[in-house]
This record gives C-alpha cells, sequence and structure tokens, in this order.
C-alpha cells in the first residue's frame, strides 16, 4: 500500500489523479460513471477508467459506519489483492486515504447468477448450465488451494460475465487461515442460514467442507432456475429439517448425476463431502458426457 492509501494492482496514470483529488475521484478516475444499485456497505456505481477504457464497479462505503463496518468492507479488498484466477471478480484498486473509501473492481457485465437464472436461465441448455457450476467449482478449488474459506457461497453472489463464464465474488464474509479452520462468534445474525452447513450454524466452525455444502445449495438454485431453497420452510424450520436429515430434492429436470453431487454435498459429516477439486472433475465429466 502506497502512502496515499491506494494499493494499486496494474500501473495506471491514475495513481496521482486519485492521490492529488480524492474528493473529485468519482469525477477524475472515472467517465460514463452512474450508480448501478445500493450495496450493503453503501452506493455501487458503473464507469470505465481513463487510462485504458477498462469497465470497472466502485463500491463505496458510508461515511458514517462504524470502523468495524468498515473494516469489514475492507476486508474484501484484502482478500482479492491476492488472487489472480478467471472464475474470481479482480480487484484494480483501492482508496483509503479519505472518506469516503472506495473498492473499485473489473465490471462483470451480466450481473449476478442469481438474476441471470431467473431471467434467462430458461434458455439455457443442462449442458450449459452444468459449465456454468463448473467455473464456481473451478474458483472455489483455487481458494481451497489457497485455503480462503468464503462463508457465503451462493448463486447471489456469484457474477456473470461474457460468454456466461461464472466469477465468484463478495468476499466479505471470507476469511483466510492456516489451518483452514474459522470459527465465529455473535449469533445468527446476518448469516444466510438456508445457505450454511449444519457445523457452522450449530458451533460456528466454518471450513472449506462447509463451503462445499453451500455450493450444494447453489447446485440446487441453479438448475432451478433461481428458485428460493427450501421454498415452503422459514430459517428455523429449515435448521430443523436438515437436523432430522431431510434434504431437497433435485430440481425437476436436472440431471441426475448433477443431483449425486448435490447430495454429497449435503452429507452431515463435513469429512464425508467431497473436496472441490473432486467436484470441479465430476462436473468437467458430467458436462464432457451430456451432449
Amino acid at each position: 500500500m502506497s502512502n496515499c492509501g491506494i494499493i494499486w494492482l496494474k500501473e495506471t496514470q491514475l495513481v496521482t489523479e486519485v492521490c492529488d483529488r480524492m474528493k473529485q475521484i468519482l469525477k477524475e478516475l472515472y467517465k460514463c460513471l452512474k450508480m448501478s444499485l445500493q450495496g450493503n456497505f453503501g452506493e455501487v456505481y458503473s464507469g470505465r477508467l481513463r487510462s485504458d477504457n477498462t469497465p470497472v464497479a466502485v463500491k463505496s462505503c458510508k461515511e458514517n459506519l462504524a470502523p468495524e463496518h468498515k473494516s469489514k468492507f475492507l476486508m474484501e479488498a484484502r482478500i482479492l489483492k491476492q488472487y489472480n484466477h478467471p472464475n474470481i471478480v479482480k480487484l484494480i484498486g483501492v482508496c483509503t486515504q479519505k472518506q469516503p473509501i472506495y473498492i473499485i473492481m473489473e465490471l462483470v457485465s451480466g450481473g449476478d447468477f442469481l438474476s441471470f437464472l431467473r431471467t434467462e436461465g430458461h434458455s439455457l441448455t443442462p449442458k450449459m448450465l452444468v459449465k456454468m457450476t463448473e467455473n464456481v467449482a473451478a474458483g472455489m478449488e483455487y481458494l481451497e488451494i489457497k485455503k480462503c474459506i468464503h462463508r457465503d457461497l451462493a448463486a447471489r453472489n456469484c457474477l456473470v460475465a461474457e460468454r456466461n463464464v461464472v466469477k465468484i465474488s463478495d468476499f466479505g464474509m471470507s476469511r483466510e487461515r492456516d489451518d483452514g479452520v474459522y470459527s465465529a462468534e455473535g449469533g445468527l445474525r446476518q448469516i444466510p442460514v438456508k445457505w450454511t452447513a449444519p457445523e457452522a450454524l450449530n458451533y460456528g466452525r466454518y471450513t472449506t467442507q462447509s463451503d462445499v455444502w453451500s455450493f450444494g445449495i447453489l447446485l440446487w438454485e441453479t438448475f432451478s432456475m433461481g428458485m428460493t431453497p427450501y421454498t415452503s420452510m422459514n430459517n428455523q424450520q429449515t435448521r430443523d429439517e436438515v437436523e432430522k436429515g431431510y434434504r431437497m430434492p433435485a430440481p425437476h429436470g436436472c440431471p441426475m448425476e448433477i443431483s449425486r453431487v448435490m447430495n454429497n454435498c449435503w452429507q452431515y459429516d463435513p469429512k464425508n463431502r467431497p473436496t472441490f477439486r473432486k467436484i470441479r472433475a465430476e462436473l468437467n465429466a458430467i458436462h464432457n458426457k451430456i451432449t
């Protein structure tokens, strides 16, 4: 990190501009800038870098947020700055010297995977859907090697790029641990219960294996064209039924091989769940088999 409070992962002519005129960052750093949506921490903008016309997304952090929330906002950048994988969204830079704080990332044109499934899913073949989930598995295999636990893997937290390439995003809850285990405290506030493994809900124990459970839910989301998992249940009912052994049936039209992968991801004992390396290989084989 430079003393101007910016992390730059590729050279541009913008560094001096940003350092000298932080108050005008949205004017000086980007052109064709417009607000895209409201994020968890502040507004999210889209635009292009002046230097090379690269499309970017800009996440802003509200100035009145508590320090601990600002720290969580920056966690995504701390995680992403180390990674380079075609199925993980890329970080371009972070502006931290003055308020508000900004995270600058590649702009992924197709929007979030969940919305894509709901609007475009019925026009996609099973083979195409398998390939998109294989993209996610490849990104998660990379994180598995890096000992990074995502903790919030879901279709809503993946993005669809050109040619339907899927990239994992939203690393705000992610943690890196040498032993591959993260223990969380503070109850169930803001935990996505229907996507979270039993051991994480019951004991706050997060591992790559708990991410595997979440990937099984993402598979179900994909082949249901973006339906909400455990549709007829609330969070507490979902927890209770999963503890009793209930597992969602495969969506209509889902290939049998995909259903098997889902159920393997939902093994109650984390040790019995497959690795992402194995999942990616299985999905690749299924993709090659489907005509």
